[in-house]
């Protein structure tokens, strides 16, 4: 370094602030130098301080090894994986069933290819799967199946108006490519706005959803129709519909933005619900916020830790995070019970010894227990540390202004970037009111961690995917119904996507729906608020976004490009 900078200043910075910054006369080549300038005995005391305190040696010794075993457990590994496994069975079949064989088997086809590289990829990386992960991989197949319902509806839509099948194919591909690319991008430079600013569970969820929506891109649009163009040569008989679903939402005339006001009332209500129960009750904050304290206990036999942490959630009356700690027959226990209250450990170890003693064979007292199989027992702080939260904070913050200029630029219009993001935020604190209304009364543990924290980002990117694709096709409807009313116009938009809306959030519900049911306790929680968020995202992206749009533009008319607007008569 002294070689390259003969001549030049280098600064010694110590805590963020430069205490000296010496002119380098020649290259140190010795390991040994001297600085000179015209100090006291005192400064040239102090800067020897500081010098050799940025030498201070911190030797690392490993003090103990211990193997932990995996937060959700085995048991609640295996019923997840199990739960995918049904939930995407599920959906490869109404795939078939609503879109016929041939076409549900491609667009299946492309859901497996999509599976295969995103894995693939993951595992090139070595990304560690958590639950901020597998929201990830959630999102992304949501949107894998979308991008295969928008071209199916595109496709029926150019079949209905008289086209062949190969032109139909064609112009369905590239009437769809416009909704598919705005929707993925959006959600795309979200990944990536928190990928760059996000840490810990941000930046895992983050991973999964970029690699996510890039293969999703590649097996939807370029798989797909790679198999099109091979069976259309071979003039294979293509339908892309069932005689049970060929009419569902053909010809639907719902007038959505004459309701507006009703729905406008039902949100505002539950928003102010759920912000005063934010103020009242608060929110139930999970370990990784508040800290706790753990237990290392040792059994006779091995034990299963959804059978510890089951026994002692009537104890500490909510369940502890149970993992093994070393041997099958030693766990560690994590609880929050009155971690904010000071003198009350022998409560904490009574509760404990109460919960586990069925466990222990019931012939073992108190004393026993906390002499021979509580192993160790300390308190732990929080490990979402407040730079963490801030981050956290900054991340969506910028994703918000990032998703608005890119709508504002897309559509050239402010009023889509405001409904969208208008959406997002009724989504998200829709999704918390709902864990400040219900935690302690539900059956399962609704608290604020790692996992809630992933949930609310799938929420924000399954929602803005959803309001892109409605936005879309109101900005293809505008200029060619421009002389009708701008009511008009946006309720056919609305009406001509919802057989796409419903078919997307019911696949991707499907999905949810049965990781909740079999996904085990563990997880429940999180499942819960990714289902919640899902059903509002979609409902926002109809009955806010795209309301707000009509509200903010009827008086002064909306642009639909440089030259044209369209005024509410």
């Amino acid at each position: 370094m002294t070689r390259e900078n003969v001549g030049r200043c280098i600064a010694v910075v110590l805590d963020g602030y430069v205490r000296s910054y010496p002119r380098v006369v020649n290259e140190i080549t010795g390991g040994n130098t001297e600085i000179t300038g015209d100090f006291t005995i005192d400064e040239a005391n102090d800067l020897a301080n500081i010098l050799k305190s940025g030498k201070l040696p911190a030797p690392a010794r490993i003090v103990s090894d211990t193997v932990v075993g995996p937060t959700l457990g085995k048991e609640a590994i295996r019923s997840g994986f199990i739960s995918f496994v049904i939930a995407f069975s599920i959906v490869l079949l109404y795939m078939i069933f609503y879109y016929s064989k041939v076409a549900g088997t491609v667009s299946d086809i492309a859901l497996f290819s999509n599976v295969f590289l995103l894995f693939g990829v993951l595992a090139s990386l070595s990304a560690v799967l958590t639950l901020p992960g597998i929201a990830g991989i959630v999102l992304t197949m949501g949107m894998a199946v979308d991008a295969n319902v928008l071209i199916y509806e595109r496709i029926r839509e150019e079949l209905r108006a008289g086209k062949g099948i190969k032109l139909a194919i064609s112009d369905g591909y590239k009437r769809a490519y416009s909704a598919i690319i705005d929707g993925n991008l959006t959600t795309l430079l979200t990944g990536i706005v928190l990928y760059v600013f996000g840490t810990g569970p941000i930046k895992g969820f983050a991973t999964t959803l970029v690699i996510g929506i890039l293969t999703s891109l590649f097996t939807a649009i370029f798989v797909t129709r790679l198999i099109y163009e091979y069976l259309l040569k071979r003039n294979a008989k293509l339908t892309f519909s069932t005689p049970a679903t060929a009419n569902i939402l053909k010809n639907v005339h719902i007038d959505f933005i004459g309701m507006r006001k009703y729905f406008y009332a039902a949100s505002i209500a539950v928003t102010i619900i759920g912000i005063t129960s934010l103020f009242v009750r608060g929110l139930n904050q999970g370990i990784d916020f508040t800290g706790g304290r753990t237990f290392v206990v040792k059994f006779e036999e091995s034990v299963r830790t959804q059978d510890v942490a089951r026994t002692l959630t009537d104890a500490f009356g909510e369940m502890p995070q149970v993992v093994t700690f070393g041997s099958d027959n030693q766990v560690k226990i994590t609880t929050k019970y009155k971690i904010d209250e000071s003198g009350v450990d022998d409560e904490v170890d009574t509760r404990l010894y109460e919960g586990l003693r069925e466990m222990l064979g019931g012939n073992v007292s108190r004393e026993e227990f906390l002499s021979d199989y509580r192993m160790q027992s300390e308190t732990i702080g929080p490990t979402i540390a407040t730079d963490i939260k801030i981050k956290a904070v900054y991340s969506v913050a910028i994703a918000l202004i990032i998703i608005f200029l890119y709508i504002f630029l897309r559509f050239r219009n402010w009023q889509y970037g405001f409904g969208a993001i208008a959406s997002l935020v009724h989504d998200s604190l829709f999704v918390i009111g709902i864990y400040s209304l219900f935690w302690g009364v539900l059956p399962f543990a609704l608290e604020i961690d790692q996992a809630f924290i992933a949930a609310i980002l799938t929420v924000i990117g399954y929602s803005v995917n959803d309001t892109v694709i409605v936005f879309d096709r109101m900005r293809e409807f505008l200029p060619l119904y421009r002389k009708r009313p701008l009511k008009e116009v946006l309720n056919m938009a609305i009406n001509a996507t919802l057989s796409r809306t419903i078919n997307t959030s019911f696949t991707t519900l499907i999905t949810i729906i049965a990781i909740f049911i079999f996904g085990g306790a563990v997880i429940r929680g999180f499942i819960f608020a990714l289902m919640i968020g899902i059903i509002v995202g979609t409902y926002s992206s109809i009955f806010i976004a795209s309301m707000l749009v009509y509200d903010t533009s009827r008086k002064r008319g909306i642009i639909i490009d440089k030259k044209t607007k369209i005024q509410e008569e």
